[in-house]
């Protein structure tokens, strides 16, 4: 079989959604990695399994998926001829960070009213002039997934407890912070007070994903928004703290499965800042 790899993307004028991602691939498997945003998707041929926090899942064409953010996760082909997938990036002004734990517990949603809704919302966000349309559909979907998530809520106030606040935790919030310029592991273990052995095993232990996977996922996901606002790969790398070019196209690629040149292409024949990929 030869191997595809068919991207389009873009970012809409629509509040709420930070990116549209349609894909088909065949072979490419994404490594653990994590988002800034809420991912929703939907399998429109074959399937996809991935872990979320050391669990395995997969992705029905008849269900919706919803992926935390912050959450580390996977993604391969579970059929042989690959999947093809669309996928809304959505910020927090559609679901909050209460509902982390209640996704982690449950991604996979067989709803069919649902389905239908996020497959329309993607046909309106193809056409410009019709952002209030997609506004309204996104309005129901949201409605419909904290319906979906609400009664999964613990605790006394019904909302979920916080997590205990510790090392990994704090180096997080560390590298968020120093995400553009980065840090050296002995400077962050100096300023969390752990040693730099102690300081990975925590990280990897809580979140299931390396410190240094964590920070260029968050760098490739910088990187992504602002190749979708027309910015050269060259200025890319520098803003979004890649050693160079080819140091962001390496990360880039094993991560989203195109390069940055190909994913940041004009698709003419879409919305105006609609990017299409093929190879």
């Amino acid at each position: 079989m030869v191997s595809r790899q068919e991207v389009s993307a873009w970012r809409p004028r629509v509040p709420g959604v930070v990116e549209v991602f349609h894909a088909h691939f065949t072979e490419y498997a994404y490594p653990m990695h994590v988002h800034d945003a809420w991912t929703l998707l939907i399998v429109d041929d074959g399937a996809v399994r991935y872990d979320l926090d050391r669990h395995e899942h997969g992705t029905p064409h008849d269900t919706v998926t919803l992926l935390p953010p912050h959450v580390p996760h996977n993604g391969s082909p579970a059929t042989p001829h690959g999947f093809r997938k669309r996928v809304l990036y959505l910020d927090a002004t559609q679901l909050d960070e209460s509902f982390i734990g209640p996704a982690v517990d449950g991604p996979d949603l067989a709803d069919p009213v649902l389905r239908t809704r996020v497959g329309q919302l993607h046909s309106a966000l193809r056409h410009p002039g019709d952002e209030l349309e997609a506004a309204s559909r996104l309005a129901l979907i949201g409605e419909r997934l904290r319906g979906h998530l609400r009664p999964r809520l613990t605790g006394p106030t019904g909302e979920r407890p916080s997590p205990d606040h510790g090392v990994a935790h704090t180096l997080r919030e560390l590298l968020d912070a120093r995400l553009v310029p980065g840090i050296a592991l002995d400077e962050a273990a100096r300023l969390v007070h752990a040693h730099p052995a102690h300081l990975v095993r925590a990280f990897s232990a809580a979140f299931g994903i390396a410190p240094h996977q964590y920070l260029m996922s968050r760098r490739v996901d910088r990187a992504r928004r602002l190749l979708l606002g027309g910015h050269p790969p060259s200025e890319v790398a520098t803003a979004t703290g890649f050693y160079d070019q080819s140091h962001l196209t390496r990360h880039f690629k094993r991560l989203v499965g195109v390069t940055p040149g190909r994913y940041a292409r004009v698709d003419r024949r879409g919305p105006g800042v609609s990017r299409r990929a093929a190879s």
